[in-house]
């Protein structure tokens, strides 16, 4: 097929829209690897079923004459080659890695509409000026290796290669080990230049759905913190140790616990506090509990409200530690600061949801997202689509095929009107 440049925003795309059902049954079929029985689906980081999603996707993508590269870290880069090699490429993507029992949508929905740009650019003919990449991250979604976003913060220099190759995952394997078994690590290079990058995702949150609007325009991305709360009580026998003499690690984790909550109320709307992960050292049934661990995000769109409230955190656990007489340890995991995205890059997106007369409105991303790492390198922006009642990383998952194809049509015209600018 011979290919047409894009020569303008309105040349070329303007009469052309992607194909909403194709992009559904490429979603459908993707959902069918690593399916799980209540309608999620379950590929971590690097496994075999992580690997055969990115087998499908790499095929679909040579099938449209794209060539594929991967980084040391297993990043994919997938590229159609633009008029003008030289200059440097606009690149889309996400990942289609999932939590252990995630949806068919956080991070597949926004390689596949980048995949259905590429398809619907090859059926009309057309070839934009710069070169576009769909790039697929590695690992994240954080389930299986920490941190979450490792493979775009490898590539953004944030994290470094030998420390992401050595993080293990709960059986002890490590992310290099696992590069080597699936042969996912590959020789382009990190830092790269890109011209810009786009991500469309899910919103992962109600707000577009409770206003009935079609399209989040992404204008940047919430602060985020990761701590890691160590309580150390005393352990003891449970039938013979009087209430009274207890340092149970687990109740005063409890209180801590009740005691965030109030810290966080002080902190709403915006802030936002959860306790995902809670563990008791050596468990048994009939010991008290001497030692607990637990984890603790919190998030908030201002970093200086974000330091405000983890420094409030802090001291009301070490209030209750001492009330308690427990020990208490806090140490900070993972913190992204927060992350405008580049103007130009968002107004690209809104306009072209007010030429299709879309729904709209600008927001903040809660989650954390490849982007976010990505806009240290790049202009960078996002878009959205609602999912049912906001539920994400959840086999109850949910978005309807309209917003599919709406989001991949803003997509299209914001990432057309960029390669060719």
């Amino acid at each position: 097929m011979k290919l047409t440049q894009i020569h303008s925003a309105e040349t070329g795309i303007r009469d052309i829209t992607i194909n909403g059902a194709r992009l559904w049954e490429n979603l459908m079929e993707m959902a069918a690897i690593g399916a799980t029985d209540k309608g999620g689906n379950s590929r971590l980081a690097l496994t075999t079923e992580d690997s055969a999603g990115r087998r499908k996707f790499i095929s679909d993508c040579q099938a449209l004459g794209m060539t594929v590269t991967s980084d040391a870290i297993g990043n994919l880069f997938c590229r159609l080659e633009g008029t003008r090699p030289e200059l440097d490429p606009v690149v889309m993507g996400s990942h289609l890695d999932t939590q252990p029992k995630g949806g068919r949508f956080d991070g597949v929905y926004g390689v596949l509409a980048a995949l259905e740009v590429i398809r619907t650019l090859h059926d009309a003919g057309l070839q934009p000026k710069r070169s576009i990449e769909i790039a697929v991250w590695t690992n994240e979604e954080g389930a299986r290796f920490t941190p979450a976003m490792m493979g775009s913060a490898v590539f953004a220099g944030i994290m470094s290669l030998d420390d992401a190759r050595a993080r293990t995952d709960a059986a002890g394997v490590s992310v290099a080990t696992s590069l080597e078994k699936e042969g996912w690590a590959g020789e382009s290079p990190f830092g790269r230049t890109f011209n810009a990058y786009f991500e469309a995702h899910i919103e992962q949150g109600p707000v577009l759905e409770e206003k009935g609007l079609a399209i989040g325009v992404v204008t940047g991305g919430q602060a985020i913190s990761w701590l890691d709360i160590s309580v150390s009580g005393n352990s003891a026998h449970a039938g013979t140790t009087p209430m009274r003499n207890r340092t149970d690690a687990f109740l005063a984790a409890a209180a801590m616990a009740s005691g965030l909550e109030q810290v966080a109320a002080e902190f709403a709307p915006a802030g936002l506090l959860t306790i995902g992960e809670l563990s008791i050292t050596s468990p048994s049934r009939n010991t008290i509990p001497g030692e607990v661990i637990f984890t603790l995000d919190l998030r908030h769109p201002r970093d200086e409200i974000l330091s405000q409230f983890d420094q409030a955190c802090r001291e009301s656990l070490s209030t209750v530690a001492a009330k308690r007489g427990v020990q208490v340890s806090v140490e900070q995991h993972w913190l992204s600061a927060a992350t405008p995205f580049d103007s130009d890059c968002v107004e690209l997106v809104n306009e072209a949801a007010i030429t299709l007369e879309y729904t709209h409105q600008r927001m903040i991303s809660g989650a954390g997202h490849d982007a976010i790492h990505i806009a240290k390198h790049c202009p960078t922006t996002m878009i959205f689509i609602p999912c049912a009642e906001g539920i994400s990383h959840n086999e109850a998952e949910s978005i309807e095929p309209e917003h599919a194809e709406q989001g991949a049509n803003v997509l299209l015209r914001a990432v057309c009107s960029r390669a060719n600018q």
